[in-house]
């Protein structure tokens, strides 16, 4: 892969080197954080499109949830879009006054119409995300520790797996025309896999660029797991012994240019595009993250200095690249157009955050949400500049909101495509070695 990417001045060589030498050794040091290592997340949740297929019983799909006694006070106790040792010890005051005030309105509503207003807060809400996110206060929302739960190749593979992409790509996606996806779990492979594609040819005209963004965007995860999964493959397993590492023969088949009719390098170039996306997005936010009201507390006042001064330090890095992917191109036109064509976006990209709840697989489901989330949590970010910039210094906006939840899978999942673009290099390297 070489040169300048599609629909960005960007080429491809700047960002292996930007990635691999500043933004990739600090995201990694990130993540093993106190406050960016633990994900709430829902797994139970029924799949909102079709009858379950029941849940992979691979080992290997099995995710562990984290102990209550493993998670630091500070993050179980706070409050989901509150930072700060003051704002967490406060919170029952907040709540006592919140009481009193719906108390004082609501005493004269009956029970439907409370839980009208109920929803009416909840949708309004809802308006700024691009994802379908977990209630954290269902009894089914567990903390997971993400060290503990790496993603890797699973063997989850089959119908289950194939309807969750074909639902995704032909049901929720901006297509260009002439696509051909004849996807059939029961066609012959060597190997079989839950993440392939189908055959794709391209036609590109008469899509407007928001709409080649998005399928790019949905491309470049979509090669972004499987990146992953070829570089963390069980390889063997003797004596209970599992060994995990990079299977050149599976990369092959899933991105060489004979092996996938010439597709296999543009997916590996949204790759790329995705990368650029979210690296905008964080340095967009720096801002929001630069003020002092913003802890990432979790009780921990070292810790918690310490992963604020790391975060700071990355933001700082994304600020210096100097070819970063321009969004104001977007959404352009006739302000009537632009904003349908946003909202359009935004609810195809909702209901693919939804789609990952139709996820056999536990191991795949959680890393399928938390990738989704990040980059709805991205698209958010790049929507909001204005309020952004208009931050108050010293207290929480009511313009513009991150919580806990959305800060933990913007980092995650940029450190998952840092990780994919790193692991491309070392397939880059075996390559040459097998030859």
């Amino acid at each position: 892969l070489t040169g300048v990417l599609d629909d960005c001045l960007c080429d491809i060589e700047s960002i292996d080197d930007f990635n691999t030498f500043k933004i990739f050794p600090k995201i990694q040091k990130l993540q093993e954080r106190d406050y960016f290592r633990y994900y709430k997340v829902n797994l139970k949740r029924p799949c909102p499109f079709w009858a379950d297929d029941g849940h992979c019983s691979i080992k290997d799909c099995h995710v562990e949830p984290c102990p209550e006694s493993k998670i630091p006070v500070g993050i179980k106790a706070g409050s989901s879009n509150k930072y700060s040792k003051a704002a967490n010890n406060s919170k029952e005051l907040e709540d006592c006054e919140q009481a009193n005030k719906l108390g004082a309105v609501n005493s004269t509503l009956s029970n439907q119409s409370k839980e009208a207003f109920i929803d009416w807060a909840r949708y309004d809400d809802s308006q700024d995300h691009f994802c379908e996110l977990d209630d954290e206060r269902s009894p089914d929302a567990q903390y997971v520790d993400l060290l503990l739960n790496p993603e890797r190749y699973t063997g989850y593979k089959g119908p289950s797996a194939w309807r969750v992409w074909n639902s995704i790509y032909e049901e929720n996606c901006f297509k260009p025309r002439s696509v051909y996806r004849p996807l059939n779990p029961l066609a012959p492979s060597r190997g079989g896999s839950s993440l392939l594609w189908s055959v794709c040819l391209f036609s590109w005209t008469g899509l407007c660029l928001e709409k080649r963004v998005f399928y790019k965007l949905i491309s470049g995860l979509h090669a972004s797991i499987n990146l992953h999964l070829c570089a963390n493959y069980l390889l063997e397993e003797t004596w209970g012994k599992p060994r995990w590492g990079p299977n050149v023969k599976e990369f092959t088949r899933r991105f060489n240019p004979t092996e996938t009719k010439g597709e296999g390098p543009r997916r590996l170039k949204n790759l790329y595009f995705l990368y650029l996306i979210e690296l905008r997005a964080l340095s967009k936010v720096a801002p929001y993250f630069e003020r002092s009201v913003v802890d990432l507390y979790t009780g921990n006042g070292h810790e918690d200095a310490e992963s604020k001064a790391l975060l700071l330090d990355i933001f700082r890095d994304t600020k210096s690249f100097h070819m970063h992917f321009d969004e104001k191109s977007m959404f352009a036109g006739d302000k009537k157009g632009a904003k349908s064509l946003k909202e359009e976006f935004r609810l195809h990209f909702k209901n693919i955050s939804r789609i990952m709840d139709c996820v056999g697989c536990d191991k795949c489901r959680l890393w399928g949400k938390l990738q989704t989330q990040g980059l709805g949590t991205a698209l958010k970010i790049l929507f909001s500049e204005k309020e952004i910039q208009s931050l108050p210094e010293n207290s929480p906006s009511k313009g513009f909101q991150l919580t806990r939840q959305e800060i933990v899978a913007l980092v995650n999942a940029f450190g998952r495509l840092s990780t994919s673009i790193r692991e491309l290099q070392n397939f880059k390297v075996l390559l040459q070695q097998t030859r």
